[in-house]
């Protein structure tokens, strides 16, 4: 048992997307900390929520067979955090600069999941 798992944590902690969608969530956590009292508990904390079930289909589409419907989660969750980031900006939580580093990683991580969805249904086409 513990072979098994540490054989799929080593598969994908070595992702890419999971790489850049880990990095991207430790860098909204600190982001979230420096939000207003009044933004912190409500735009922030569904910042993290989102964030983190993100992350974790990330992980559950590379252990499982059909990745599909895990992948559109995925997606679903980035552009829910692009949206709530977009609003954190507007209510002048996060900075300029800041919320242009940030999109970018939202973009990277979007183009990454994209790529692989289109990946994963062209395997399912051959088949």
């Amino acid at each position: 048992m513990t072979i098994k798992f540490l054989k799929n944590m080593a598969i994908y902690i070595h992702l890419p997307v999971y790489k850049a969608s880990y990095d991207l969530v430790l860098e909204m956590f600190g982001i979230i900390k420096e939000f207003n009292r009044e933004y912190k508990y409500t735009l922030g904390e569904n910042i993290k929520k989102e964030a983190i079930e993100m992350i974790t289909d990330i992980y559950r589409a590379n252990s499982s067979f059909s990745k599909e419907d895990h992948l559109e989660r995925a997606r679903e969750k980035i552009e829910t955090i692009r949206m709530f980031f977009r609003l954190a900006r507007d209510l002048r939580q996060v900075g300029l600069e800041r919320f242009v580093d940030v999109n970018e990683k939202i973009e990277n991580v979007s183009k990454q999941l994209s790529a692989w969805e289109r990946s994963t249904k062209q395997n399912v086409i051959k088949r």
